[in-house]
């Protein structure tokens, strides 16, 4: 970094290497040298998405194609230690060790995706020290918000990690709403046919590794991979279809099929598994891809101005409304199922309704409180962009550093915890 670079040298690489630190630090006391030995394809195809998928997925703005993959790998491989620790922090404060296994960081990787679809909605709009304090936020919220669904309101584990998507979208148009939107001819607000090349590549790698995401968890997995593929079948024919209906010149648009084609595998996750007839998959692949491509014109003409939102790559339509349909048809399907068993609907259709409505109100509320400390952050310094100018006139002294780790950053407590565990021994 050139030394007319001194506030990022100075705060970015500093906080990640605190990040880093206490990471060590918990790895080495929370857990044993026990290893438990797991498949590694399911943590191959899952890191496949978040580095290739989702890397260049995000390069669609010109002014931030390359550093939108490397951010996006830092992001990654910082938010994936967060989450093996928050997902083990109920076995480490029962006193025991944890052990290492795949699985483990297979699950923090799916984590991730939440992260890394929020990352899709405020590109362009924060700086990496706000990125970063950004994904251990979401990271920590989300895995408490799937714990309460698991072990509160009781509903199962692989629904509540399919709650990703749904999390992901509306924490990332939440912290948007909380900053301006650029101009509509601004430079880091265009993009160029080399970008959206490279961002429909993207689209095309999550579309081919999307089936793996979803059978990672089932215990159904050959079922669970045949109704995702359907799904995402029928869901790229349609956005083709609907992209060559709704357009003027009756053209396709890459546009469309950058965000519809992967909405019938979001939609498809909750239930994967427990769809028994192909047909009820493609539909609801149909279903989700039209959603998709109305919805890109309801929301960017009607809704998004309104509540001063700017969805930088269409996360609502591309995740957020699929997910909302996904746990719709969850919801269908639980109560025919029960229907089959007893006439009155059950207990765990309450259940799955109210993990719904808790996960999406954490993501809101906590992404509008993330997003108001991150803009008061911004305005103490002129804003940059992810990748872009650094920022020269943000130099924050240490004190106010110290502050905000301590604030924003439960992981420091949970260090803190671990060290005063060790003295009182």
């Amino acid at each position: 970094m050139p030394s007319t670079y001194p506030s990022f040298r100075c705060s970015v690489p500093w906080l990640i290497l605190f990040l880093e630190a206490v990471f060590i630090v918990l790895f080495y006391f929370l857990f044993s040298d026990v290893y438990a030995f797991f498949s590694y394809p399911d943590l191959q195809d899952v890191s496949h998405m978040l580095i290739f998928g989702f890397g260049f997925f995000l390069t669609f703005l010109k002014r931030y194609s390359f550093s939108s993959i490397g951010f996006n790998l830092l992001i990654v491989i910082l938010g994936v230690q967060c989450s093996i620790l928050m997902d083990n922090a109920s076995v480490f404060l029962t006193g025991r060790t944890v052990e290492g296994s795949l699985n483990s960081i297979t699950k923090a990787a799916m984590s991730m995706v939440a992260v890394v679809i929020s990352i899709g909605a405020v590109l362009g709009k924060i700086n990496p020290m706000q990125l970063i304090v950004m994904t251990v936020v979401e990271i920590i919220v989300f895995c408490m918000s799937r714990w309460i669904n698991v072990h509160i309101l009781e509903v199962s584990y692989r629904v509540s990690m399919m709650h990703v998507h749904l999390f992901g979208a509306y924490f990332g148009l939440a912290v948007s709403s909380r900053f301006s939107e650029p101009p509509p001819r601004a430079e880091k607000n265009a993009s160029t046919p080399k970008s959206d090349l490279l961002s429909m590549l993207g689209t095309l790698s999550l579309w081919v590794f999307w089936p793996s995401f979803n059978s990672v968890l089932p215990p159904q997995k050959n079922e669970a991979i045949f109704n995702t593929c359907l799904a995402l079948a029928v869901s790229a024919v349609t956005a083709f279809a609907v992209s060559g209906l709704t357009t003027k010149d009756g053209k396709f648009r890459m546009t469309h099929i950058h965000s519809a084609a992967l909405a019938g595998g979001v939609a498809i996750g909750y239930a994967a598994d427990r769809i028994k007839y192909p047909w009820i998959a493609m539909i609801l692949g149909l279903l989700a891809s039209t959603i998709s491509i109305l919805g890109s014109f309801c929301l960017q003409s009607c809704l998004n101005p309104r509540l001063k939102i700017h969805d930088a790559s269409g996360v609502h339509f591309t995740f957020g409304l699929p997910s909302v349909l996904g746990a719709l048809a969850q919801v269908v399907l639980s109560v025919m199922e029960i229907q089959t068993k007893s006439p009155s609907i059950g207990y765990e259709v309450v259940l799955i309704i109210g993990a719904f409505c808790f996960t999406i109100s954490a993501a809101l509320v906590t992404g509008l409180i993330t997003g108001e400390h991150d803009k008061h952050v911004s305005v103490r310094s002129s804003t940059f962009s992810i990748g872009a100018r650094a920022l020269s006139s943000y130099c924050s002294c240490y004190c106010v550093r110290a502050r905000v780790f301590l604030t924003w950053h439960p992981v420091g407590f949970m260090a803190a915890a671990v060290v005063l565990k060790l003295l009182i021994r």
